[in-house]
């Protein structure tokens, strides 16, 4: 009999604590909350910052629908902050105030293990030159960070913004950022979507960008953001099944009337497959390169993308001057490229610019615009490129190899095999 009680007193002491546990694990926050509360669902607690501060590791935070005028800075690793039940989540900027030129309203620095899921960020705007606004900041030596089912609009500046922004000043690693929208951006200098210095281990996929006046996704390298410079570049990551659309650096005030802004851009990263995306009505489809002399986009995978109606190319790789870097082992391949150059910017369907090395373009579907350009290789450093078993829909246009221009595919196909 003692042996029994003792035994339902340890199994009563294990369910109790398991309870407690549970119930500390879970956070509440509502429009109608009070700060003083215990964060229930019952007695929900007021603001996002309240539950960040109280939030121990492994705690969810659910989020009741409204709109929350604050920043939120997430404070404790292993955090869920959630939508509850899918209700309207808003974090609206418009009251968000400047900290040491960042205006940002989720931000995350050397946390790991954090998921932000299911909410609105919208309307973080300024007019200083001197201020980067961001829907959400993410920094340091983060890792293991999941961004899923968000939507970011209205993002505004006079001088730089980023929709998302990933900046790897340390080692960061392991990003997820799936299923969210980012939409009508007004960025400046910046990119909607940013992965910029120490960070290895990333997929960014099935997100939709659209209407934004600068690059959609960019993967970058080599611009000082990391503490160590030997790895500060981004690498060892996929871009897959996003859809990216009315990308244009035309009428950006930090461009004038340039069609520069690519759908996807790989700028000195390493390592990276692009692979299933479909993207339309934007300056460039997919570009990989390096801004910077002697660096390289290396080992890119353009594989299976969509790429078409775009203004000026399809998808480009080496530099855009001979000042700039390259590519070098990279492969276009299974690519459908349709109807590109429709500004008739001398782009066509692929554009080969500067310092490109050891590339391979095979099994790519073209199709020309009013222009007749298929294949621009607009430099003469082009060395050891692979170009075979490529379909064009016509056997007359326009294709430029090393500079010389040539109007029938048999004549390229020579010039290519010489």
């Amino acid at each position: 009999m003692k042996k029994r009680l003792l035994l339902f007193v340890l199994m009563l002491v294990i369910v109790v604590s398991v309870y407690v546990l549970n119930q500390r694990a879970v956070l509440y926050v509502a429009p109608n909350g009070n700060d003083a509360a215990t964060g229930t669902k019952l007695t929900p607690l007021r603001t996002l910052q309240k539950a960040a501060d109280q939030a121990t590791p492994g705690t969810t935070i659910w989020i009741r629908g409204g709109t929350y005028d604050e920043p939120l800075y997430v404070t404790t690793s292993d955090v869920h902050f959630k939508a509850y039940k899918q209700e309207a989540v808003y974090l609206d900027g418009r009251n968000a105030k400047s900290i040491d030129g960042n205006k940002a309203m989720i931000t995350i620095h050397n946390q790991q293990d954090v998921t932000i899921e299911g909410l609105t960020v919208q309307n973080v705007t300024t007019t200083s030159p001197n201020d980067t606004v961001m829907g959400m900041y993410i920094s340091g030596t983060a890792r293991n960070i999941t961004l899923k089912n968000n939507h970011v609009r209205a993002i505004k500046t006079a001088g730089n913004g980023h929709g998302i922004a990933f900046y790897g000043t340390g080692a960061m690693k392991n990003i997820e950022v799936v299923h969210n929208v980012l939409e009508d951006l007004e960025l400046g200098a910046s990119e909607a979507l940013v992965l910029n210095g120490n960070i290895e281990h990333f997929t960014i996929a099935n997100n939709t960008i659209r209407r934004s006046n600068n690059v959609g996704i960019d993967v970058i390298g080599y611009e000082g953001v990391a503490q160590t410079k030997h790895a500060d570049f981004v690498r060892e990551g996929t871009i897959a099944n996003n859809t990216i659309y009315a990308i244009s650096s035309y009428g950006n005030p930090a461009y004038g009337n340039e069609y520069s802004a690519g759908g996807i851009y790989v700028d000195g990263a390493k390592n990276i497959t692009i692979a299933h995306n479909h993207i339309a009505h934007s300056d460039i489809g997919i570009e990989a390169t390096s801004e910077h002399r002697g660096r390289n986009a290396d080992n890119i995978r353009i594989l299976h993308n969509e790429v078409r109606d775009n203004y000026y190319t399809g998808i480009a790789i080496g530099g855009y001057d001979a000042a700039r870097g390259g590519t070098k082992n990279t492969i276009i391949a299974h690519n459908k490229l349709v109807n590109n150059d429709t500004k008739n910017l001398e782009g066509g369907q692929l554009l080969i610019q500067h310092h490109t090395q050891a590339n391979r373009i095979d099994n790519n579907d073209f199709t020309a615009s009013d222009s007749g350009l298929y294949i621009a290789n607009v430099a003469r450093t082009n060395r050891d490129t692979i170009v075979k078993d490529n379909h064009f829909d016509a056997e007359r246009g326009l294709w430029i190899w090393k500079k010389q221009e040539y109007g029938t595919l048999a004549a390229f196909n020579k010039a290519v095999n010489d």
